[in-house]
């Protein structure tokens, strides 16, 4: 796949998608966002992949924002359609059928972390900035970050750094249940592809719906949650997947699982 703004390769069945604008510290255009939908899609449809890492080209940011450059002379529809954009392009990451890792090594701001929560796990380098310092510039953040922060770090702690505006570190962010693991900048990648390597040994028609349930989960009340995960879980009975890892259980041999 070739693309002016994003890089995408794959091996092993995992995809690393680099957003490559190093110059602009990979702000986020138009022109870069269509580009991760476009790639999102065409790895969603691909058979060999079974997780994907999103990161950044270079040593200084995973992504420092939105362009703002571009942002600032647009009026109030052309807002509209780019918050539209952001928001589409977040929800195609967070409902990627596979495992995806934010693996954040430098600058994590705005639509940058914004982009990190929409994943499902969040490996930062030491050092590592991230923050929503979009009330700064007289806005607020347009790509979910009101929505999903609070999510994961609860109420007061996300108002607190939304109102702010204050950039925190990866160790802080860690502490505060953002980042799940802090790495030595040269083991962040690796550290990313082996967590989903062991995710790739496990069945994968159930880590795919495991992900959807804990997905939907957080939309429904518990109790419209826990029927759907009665209703899938006793529907994995009918699946190869399930007929393999339980027989592979008790005729102690490893499973040969086919995702169906």
């Amino acid at each position: 796949m070739e693309y002016k703004n994003i890089s995408v390769e794959v091996d092993e069945g995992i995809a690393v998608l680099k957003v490559n604008r190093p110059r602009a510290l990979n702000a986020l255009n138009v022109e870069t966002l269509k580009e991760i939908q476009d790639a999102l899609r065409k790895l969603a449809r691909r058979e060999d992949v079974r997780g994907l890492i999103l990161t950044g080209e270079g040593t200084k940011a995973f992504v420092a924002g939105a362009d703002i450059a571009e942002m600032k002379e647009m009026d109030p529809q052309q807002a509209h359609e780019f918050s539209r954009l952001g928001h589409q392009t977040l929800k195609m990451i967070e409902e990627f059928p596979w495992p995806v890792i934010a693996a954040v090594n430098g600058y994590a701001l705005g639509g940058g972390l914004e982009i990190a929560l929409a994943c499902d796990f969040i490996y930062a380098q030491e050092g590592a900035r991230l923050g929503l310092p979009e009330v700064t510039l007289g806005i607020f953040p347009g790509f979910g970050g009101t929505q999903r922060l609070p999510r994961h770090i609860g109420r007061a702690q996300a108002k607190e750094l939304i109102y702010t505006g204050e950039m925190i570190e990866a160790q802080r962010a860690y502490e505060l249940g953002i980042v799940n693991k802090v790495c030595k900048a040269e083991e962040l990648l690796e550290e990313a592809k082996n967590t989903l390597r062991r995710i790739a040994r496990n069945g994968p028609l159930a880590v795919k719906v495991a992900k959807e349930l804990v997905n939907r989960g957080l939309e429904t009340s518990q109790e419209e949650g826990e029927e759907l995960e009665i209703s899938a879980w006793a529907n994995m009975f009918a699946s190869f997947d399930q007929k393999e890892g339980m027989g592979a259980f008790l005729e102690k041999r490893a499973p040969q699982f086919k995702g169906k």
